[in-house]
């Protein structure tokens, strides 16, 4: 802690000792009201930190990753509160969650995205380099057999795994070109074929 931060603590501890001292000599009569009082403010206070912590731990299970139009040869994908566009695919038969990336050239693996969809990432050969916002990480190339994206099936899809910390696999511009349109309308990433 910085002596700034110490002086704000001090502060804050003598201000709360004055609130305090105050509230028990004004109420020195019905200090058990005041008591129970207190204990409800703070039971509110705290279910509603509780609550808000709760709502951004689930907002991305409420929230809608995609809506697949179906017939029409297009998905719209809805933003995110987060300001960012999801989508879940299914590689080799499992789903797995990707960010939209317009910025990646490729498509990007976590490395547990990898492993979950069969891939034995101790064996691999991290040979290539890639750079993020993180930094230089190393990469290696993998051929994906199967990529199903709504109703579109795709084979053999070029995609790296990282060998850095990725928290969620990037869905980059070798995946997106093979749509003949990348579109935002109102809210929602349009891609058609």
């Amino acid at each position: 802690m910085s002596d700034l931060e110490i002086g704000r603590l001090v502060y804050l501890v003598l201000l709360g000792s004055v609130l305090l001292t105050y509230l028990l000599v004004a109420n020195r009569r019905d200090l058990g009201t005041m008591l129970r009082n207190a204990l409800l403010w703070g039971l509110i206070f705290l279910g509603v930190i509780v609550g808000v912590l709760l709502w951004q731990d689930m907002s991305d299970r409420i929230v809608p990753t995609q809506a697949v139009s179906f017939g029409e040869g297009r998905i719209d994908l809805p933003r995110h509160p987060s300001g960012h566009y999801f989508a879940t695919l299914e590689v080799q038969g499992t789903p797995v969650r990707f960010i939209v990336d317009t910025g990646a050239t490729g498509v990007v693996l976590a490395r547990a995205d990898a492993e979950q969809i069969g891939i034995d990432v101790d064996r691999l050969a991290f040979t290539g380099l890639a750079r993020t916002a993180n930094g230089t990480v190393e990469t290696a190339r993998v051929s994906l057999d199967e990529v199903v994206f709504g109703e579109f099936r795709d084979r053999d899809v070029d995609a790296w795994v990282t060998a850095g910390e990725l928290d969620i696999s990037l869905l980059g511009m070798s995946y997106l070109s093979r749509f003949d349109r990348i579109e935002i309308e109102s809210d929602r990433l349009v891609l058609s074929r």
